[in-house]
């Protein structure tokens, strides 16, 4: 059952396949749809966030190119181009409805740096008390492979804990998560209600993508999960479909409804841990440590077999058992070349070849997230 009651601040993401049309131009008359609706809600109380992806389409249109270039440089190029155009067509239509909008340009390097995420959830929360739609895209016109989100399904989870929101909308060309790619499989349902995001529902969303965009069903479920753990709720619903956004909160239910309820109810640190930061590195472990730091115990030397990458400390980390499998991630309080050094000795002796050192532990249990540990806060 949908618990919709306590729902105040709203994510709506909105992709390619809602903003353009089959050319992959921007539609202005999509557009329009959406603003009208996303304006009803506000006027009905809600707090609103838009994701917004159309910047490369909204630039192949005003250079009048017949298709996407292949070439990053031009992309971005195109980028830089489209996103001018994008708010421009945002701000006239949101000024039909006396409602004001601002642009945010973000890639991963704004939520893996502490003091610049909260630099961002200072300017997020600024805007929205003045009244104004932050109107979110990950910077493409910069953005490299090493600092890219990736695509905007994710960019929109990543926000939620920033914002504090209470549901992510994630606006598609498709209804929800079916049981099978209902374009291959017509048999496949519609499911309303997602308790708990599992291998199930991961399983489900293979295979479904989407011409225009860079996510398929396989992000959204990402994002589910990433919103999910922090406690909130998730919601994808079909952008084509009439007032499908407005239907999300009456008996229609519209789209598939992830609970957050269900999901770890992480901690702000532990799910920036989890989720938000870029891992400058990876730690080996042998058997013991992995049985260890699964009773959430901390990380001692002793159980390092070895060191991958440079990082410094304070820097966060994979964990990895014998077998290569991710098993956490955490703030190491040494450098990899020092960790180089200690691996495999004990405490004691790691005091002797450090000459001097701060901590027994290379990961204090308070700063690892177990993955895929569904009891951890």
């Amino acid at each position: 059952m949908r618990n919709i009651k306590n729902i105040k601040r709203i994510i709506i993401k909105i992709g390619s396949s809602s903003l353009c049309q089959e050319t992959g131009y921007i539609d202005k008359q999509k557009i329009l749809y959406l603003v009208m609706q996303i304006a009803k809600l506000i006027e009905n109380g809600y707090s609103v966030v838009v994701v917004s992806s159309g910047a490369i389409s909204a630039g192949m249109g005003f250079m009048e190119l017949p298709r996407k270039p292949e070439t990053l440089p031009q992309k971005q190029a195109l980028a830089a181009i489209g996103q001018a155009k994008l708010m421009q067509i945002y701000e006239e239509l949101f000024q039909l409805f006396h409602l004001k909008c601002a642009q945010v340009l973000l890639n991963h390097g704004d939520f893996d740096d502490r003091q610049r995420l909260l630099n961002l959830s200072h300017t997020m929360n600024a805007l929205m008390k003045y009244g104004v739609i932050p109107i979110v895209n990950e910077n493409d016109a910069l953005a490299v492979e090493e600092i890219k989100v990736g695509d905007n399904d994710t960019l929109a989870a990543l926000l939620v804990p920033v914002i504090d929101a209470d549901l992510l909308i994630l606006v598609s060309d498709i209804d929800g998560l079916y049981t099978a790619n209902p374009h291959v499989h017509p048999e496949a349902k519609l499911l309303k209600y997602v308790d708990r995001v599992d291998e199930n529902i991961e399983k489900m969303a293979s295979g479904s993508t989407s011409q225009l965009g860079t996510g398929g069903m396989a992000t959204k479920i990402k994002a589910a999960k990433i919103v999910n753990d922090y406690g909130k709720h998730m919601v994808i619903v079909n952008g084509q479909k009439e007032n499908s956004l407005l239907h999300i909160f009456d008996e229609n239910e519209e789209g598939t409804w992830f609970n957050g309820a269900s999901g770890r109810h992480m901690k702000a640190r532990a799910h920036w841990i989890a989720y938000r930061t870029q891992s400058k590195g990876s730690l080996i472990i042998d058997d013991g440590a992995c049985r260890a730091i699964k009773q959430h115990k901390s990380l001692l030397s002793s159980g390092i077999l070895d060191v991958q990458g440079q990082f410094f400390a304070g820097q966060v980390v994979d964990v990895l058992n014998k077998q290569g499998e991710k098993i956490a991630k955490g703030i190491v309080q040494y450098t990899s070349f020092e960790i180089s050094l200690i691996k495999g000795h004990n405490s004691q002796e790691m005091k002797n070849i450090l000459k001097s050192h701060d901590y027994d532990e290379v990961i204090h249990v308070n700063n690892m997230v177990l993955l895929g540990d569904e009891n951890h806060e």
